[in-house]
C-alpha cells in the first residue's frame, strides 16, 4: 500500500504498513526511515532543539519539520516551548520514545560489527560507573541468556494474518 508520509505532499511517497498485523511493520510505520531514528538518537544524546538537530544531521529544514511533526503525532516525542518566542520548541522523548533505546543500541551494535565502524566503534554504552553494557536476549522467566539460534517465533492469538507469521510455528532465527 502506498501513502503519503506525515504532512508530505504527493511528491514523497512510501509504503504504508498501518494495515499489516505485524509488530515489525507497525514499528516501521512510525520509525521506519533513517531520519527518524537519527533524530531520536540525537534527542537521546540531549540535542533537542530544532536548529541544533538540523545542524548536526545536515537534514533539510522542511524534512526535519515533517519528521518532528510525525514523531510528535505518533507519541514518540513531545514539544516543549523554550525561550521568549512562542515558536521555539525543544523536543523530548515520551515513554514510547524512551522505549526505543534498546532498538538504537541494537542497531548501533550491528553497525559496529558489520558497518563502516567495524573494529573501531565510535561509542561504548556504559552503566553509570563506566562499565560496558550490552543487549542480551534472556528467558523472561529465568533471566538466563538465550542464544540467537535457539529463539523461536510462535504465533499468538494476535496473529490474525497468516502472511505476517512464520510459515511454521517452529521457525528458528537464522
Amino acid at each position: 500500500m502506498i501513502g503519503t508520509y506525515g504532512g508530505y505532499s504527493g511528491v514523497v511517497r512510501r509504503a504504508s504498513f498501518e494495515h499489516f498485523a505485524c509488530s515489525v511493520a507497525q514499528a516501521l510505520e512510525v520509525i521506519g526511515d533513517w531520519w527518524s531514528l537519527l533524530i531520536v538518537r540525537d534527542i537521546f544524546f540531549g540535542v533537542n532543539r530544532f536548529d541544533d538537530i538540523q545542524r548536526r544531521l545536515g537534514i533539510p529544514r522542511n524534512t526535519l519539520t515533517d519528521r518532528l511533526e510525525w514523531l510528535c503525532s505518533h507519541g514518540v516525542l513531545t514539544k516543549v516551548p523554550y525561550g521568549d518566542s512562542p515558536n521555539r520548541f525543544a523536543y523530548r522523548l515520551t515513554e514510547k520514545g524512551r522505549d526505543l533505546q534498546p532498538v538504537l543500541l541494537a542497531i548501533m551494535a550491528w553497525g559496529d560489527k558489520w558497518g563502516a565502524t567495524a573494529g573501531n566503534p565510535p561509542l561504548q554504552p556504559t552503566d553509570p560507573n563506566g562499565e560496558p553494557v550490552e543487549l542480551r536476549i534472556v528467558n523472561a522467566r529465568t533471566g538466563r541468556r538465550v542464544a540467537g539460534d535457539k529463539i523461536r517465533l510462535v504465533p499468538t492469538d494476535g496473529a490474525t494474518d497468516p502472511n505476517m507469521v512464520p510459515p511454521r510455528t517452529n521457525i528458528k532465527s537464522q
